[in-house]
């Protein structure tokens, strides 16, 4: 028997996992569901879940389930039904080309579009994940086919997983194929840094040179950067100076909604962090950070972009999650994959990911793979602002 038609017959065959699938996190065993998540990120855990769930974007259904093996739960699955068209593919503002004006689908994202990482898939401790990844693909599969019933289920997609994590031989097996994507831009801080003054006195005297600039810049400009802890009195200007980046994108399939932010800040407390730019009692922009363990996440941006020749409020609201990261007593900081330019310049490494791809009809799969896999992907350029050792 061939490779293709073996894997063609496990695919339609049950896995011998049950699932308990749910329109909300919270319609699930919370128990079951918080042991399986302890050791996750913080996106996988309730508390995120059940914010994003209330200030879900107008195009995203957010599911979970519980997968188990017998009555033992051996993993945890968020999972989103987005509705994608031609508007989510063009930048505001622009006119859509006849080409992509008809394009309505539906995509089942396993893992979250408002973040990125493995934020997809918790797993029992002591398990092989390589086994349970088939039961994963499993109930995706009943998600996709319960959406099916009442629309049109396109695509799914699994997002964000490294190389080493288990699952491609389970996850080709099922005809998912790999998408690498931009790398996540990962600055390590090292436990000596107890300040941004220490990260400054860590950088060769060029990038030290240049990092004081910009405060001094940002400073004749009359504006200074300060804490936002009541994020609901300006939860309308921040979400105003968000839509000014993302708008701003060629690419966007989800818009966080306006109460998002100020729910992640009442949700997390003191493990979030919002800092502004300010001129007076106006807000020109501001950058969130929220710690995850031992990794702090340099979450939504926006800013004025009217101002950006006026002043560098980008680079000024990038440095300040540095300060947030170390302030929350991280030892890492995510800051995404866009803009690798000026995140190498802070420090940055690149984290290579991918994503795992099918679509509902199963020939078109080869066909989807090919172009995906050409698909170009940024390269993070080489920079390294720190001193050597020997400094």
């Amino acid at each position: 028997m061939s490779r293709a038609l073996a894997w063609h017959k496990e695919r339609h065959r049950p896995t011998g996992f049950d699932f308990a699938i749910a329109d909300s996190v919270d319609y699930l065993d919370g128990a079951a569901w918080d042991g399986l998540t302890a050791g996750a990120s913080v996106f996988l855990k309730r508390p995120f879940l059940r914010n994003l769930e209330k200030h879900a974007p107008d195009n995203v259904r957010p599911r979970a389930a519980l997968i188990f093996k017998g009555r033992k739960p051996v993993a945890a699955v968020a999972m989103q039904s987005v509705g994608i068209n031609a508007s989510h593919l063009v930048r505001a503002g622009e006119k859509i080309p006849a080409a992509l004006r008809k394009i309505e689908a539906r995509v089942i994202v396993c893992g979250n579009l408002l973040s990125w990482g493995q934020h997809a898939v918790a797993f029992a401790p002591g398990v092989d994940q390589s086994e349970v990844w088939p039961g994963v693909a499993e109930a995706l599969y009943r998600v996709r086919r319960a959406e099916h019933l009442s629309g049109n289920a396109d695509f799914v997609m699994i997002k964000d997983l490294r190389a080493d994590d288990g699952a491609a031989g389970a996850l080709e097996r099922f005809s998912y194929g790999p998408v690498e994507t931009d790398p996540n831009m990962v600055v390590e801080l090292p436990a000596s840094w107890r300040s941004f003054d220490d990260y400054l006195a860590s950088l060769h005297s060029k990038y030290r040179k240049n990092a004081l600039r910009v405060g001094k810049d940002l400073a004749a400009a009359g504006c200074r950067l300060e804490p936002l802890t009541d994020l609901t009195r300006d939860a309308a200007r921040l979400h105003e100076l968000y839509l000014q980046v993302h708008d701003a994108a060629a690419v966007k399939p989800v818009t966080i909604a306006p109460g998002y932010l100020a729910g992640l800040a009442e949700t997390f407390g003191t493990d979030f962090r919002c800092t502004v730019a300010r001129r007076g009692s106006e807000i020109l922009g501001f950058v969130t950070t929220l710690k995850d363990g031992d990794e702090a996440v340099g979450y939504y941006i926006g800013f004025d972009r009217s101002k950006k020749e006026e002043m560098p409020l980008y680079f000024a609201l990038l440095q300040a999650t540095i300060a947030d990261a170390i302030a929350l007593g991280c030892r890492r900081l995510s800051l995404g994959r866009t803009a690798l330019e000026p995140k190498a310049k802070l420090g940055a490494l690149p984290v290579r990911t991918r994503i795992w791809l099918r679509h509902s009809a199963a020939p078109l799969n080869l066909i989807v793979g090919g172009l995906l896999g050409s698909v170009p992907h940024g390269e993070a350029p080489d920079r390294n602002p720190f001193k050597g050792p020997e400094a």
